[in-house]
């Protein structure tokens, strides 16, 4: 280990920052937010330095460097293109036993800068030693989208209640276990929804009576498939689930991202096929939730657009339950794009419809002369098994039958199935596309062939209709 990784506290004490340029100015403006008096030697001053020394918010100190300055000061700091100037400051400090960093000079740093995860007051430093910092800034980048942004205000409100936790929890195994609950439960998500008030009585229950703050279910919208579509709120909260309830319409690769030792259960329906009857995925997420457990609901897509979460979340709401959304990229928007299939444009579509093609018997028919209406898209979900009767309707209220449709297979999943045509040939075109599969109805869908841009070939089908396999 070349370097001790330490946290400074240098909140109101001086630092000497040698340069005035664009450089200087990226480490003063990191200096300030931790609370340092920053003084500056430099010829002149960049702008936006210029204006912090105006407004005395940083003390321009002189503006040739001499080592006389280095007498009162806690950490140095050269950012100047001068290579003498920055070995005369290296070796002025070192002399004196003062830490020194010399910018992209690594041989001429006794500290050097890590990249940071800020979520104050909890930080995250990674370093390289110098060697690689591109890899160092990549790796924070992966972790930035880890950790959600209120881990800051969490760990401060943790901070005013350790006083009163180590009364209660009296020894270091109990108040670690007490915490360890505290951070993956109710307490936790409550911070994250932002409901503070909500949040410090869940940790005063725990506190007093373990185990009563109970659980709590979460909703989540897994996207079309792609695992790069699932959200930064949806990643972090499957990362903390005890158990996941998903359906078939989960891709295995956003599963995968699902915590290691969470209990997996699949509640999902097929066409034809309904393997846990909604009344049971119902009872079995209260049940969950009522044994004190993290319970995440994960769906394709976005759990309000024909997911019938609300349906779900109604049982929750009945059983006492309290619970949570984070929503998804729906398959409509997701799969288009990635098809290359605008759901709107200026010259062909000024709105879109989603519809669904799987409805209750006894529910309200299709008002087909609205559907019918030229330059709108309708984003059509479960529709293939109803792919005849769309078509016959929306010719017979008036949609031309050349109107362009599309039928996306899988859609964003690298085996996207895409075959475009017209209204009048949708029956068959449905016919033959894996499942599961999105209609897209509409004028726009002329523009695949140009925007196409997910990894593709085109041919054409028996139809005359172009042909999109993705692999």
């Amino acid at each position: 280990m070349d370097y001790l990784p330490l946290f400074a506290a240098v909140k109101d004490r001086p630092v000497l920052v040698i340069g005035g340029g664009e450089i200087a100015a990226r480490k003063i403006a990191f200096l300030r937010r931790a609370g340092a008096h920053v003084q500056v030697v430099a010829r002149r001053l960049e702008p936006q330095l210029q204006q912090l020394a105006d407004a005395q918010s940083i003390h321009w100190l002189a503006t040739a460097f001499d080592e006389s300055q280095l007498e009162a000061v806690f950490l140095v700091i050269a950012a100047t293109n001068d290579s003498a100037l920055n070995r005369r400051v290296f070796d002025a400090a070192n002399a004196r036993h003062r830490l020194v960093n010399v910018v992209d000079d690594q041989p001429l740093c006794s500290f050097i800068f890590p990249s940071i995860v800020d979520r104050s007051p909890l930080l995250v430093a990674i370093s390289s030693g110098g060697n690689a910092p591109v890899l160092a800034r990549l790796l924070r980048e992966k972790i930035e989208a880890l950790l959600p942004g209120n881990l800051g205000r969490l760990a401060e409100v943790a901070g005013r209640w350790r006083t009163r936790i180590k009364a209660f929890r009296r020894t270091t195994d109990e108040r670690r276990r007490f915490w360890e609950t505290a951070f993956r439960g109710r307490f936790a998500s409550l911070m994250a929804a932002g409901d503070e008030p909500a949040a410090e009585k869940a940790l005063e229950a725990e506190l007093t009576q373990p185990g009563s703050s109970g659980g709590e279910i979460m909703l989540v919208g897994a996207g079309p498939g792609d695992a790069g579509l699932l959200t930064l709120r949806g990643l972090q909260v499957i990362q903390q689930a005890d158990v996941v309830f998903y359906d078939h319409l989960v891709s295995d690769a956003v599963l995968e991202l699902v915590r290691r030792d969470a209990e997996k259960i699949c509640v999902g329906k097929r066409a034809g096929s309904h393997a846990v009857a909604q009344h049971d995925t119902n009872r079995m997420l209260v049940e969950a939730a009522r044994e004190g457990k993290t319970v995440v609901r994960l769906k394709g897509g976005d759990p309000f657009i024909f997911g019938r979460g609300g349906e779900e979340l109604q049982a929750a709401a009945a059983a006492g339950i309290p619970f949570q959304v984070v929503p998804g990229v729906t398959a409509a928007s997701g799969a288009t794009a990635y098809a290359g299939i605008p759901l709107t444009h200026r010259d062909f579509a000024q709105s879109v419809t989603f519809v669904t093609g799987h409805y209750k018997a006894d529910s309200a028919p299709f008002d087909w002369s609205q559907l019918a209406q030229s330059r709108q898209t309708l984003a059509i979900y479960m529709g293939t098994m109803k792919a005849a009767e769309i078509s016959e309707q929306l010719i017979a209220h008036g949609r031309d039958e050349t109107t362009p449709v599309a039928v996306i297979s899988r859609g964003t999943r690298v085996d996207q199935h895409v075959t475009t045509g017209t209204l009048e040939q949708l029956e068959e075109l449905a016919k033959a596309a894996p499942m599961p599969a999105l209609l897209v109805v509409g004028e726009v869908v002329g523009l695949q062939r140009e925007l196409a841009w997910f990894q593709h070939t085109t041919a054409t089908d028996a139809f005359g209709a172009s042909v999109i396999n993705l692999a």
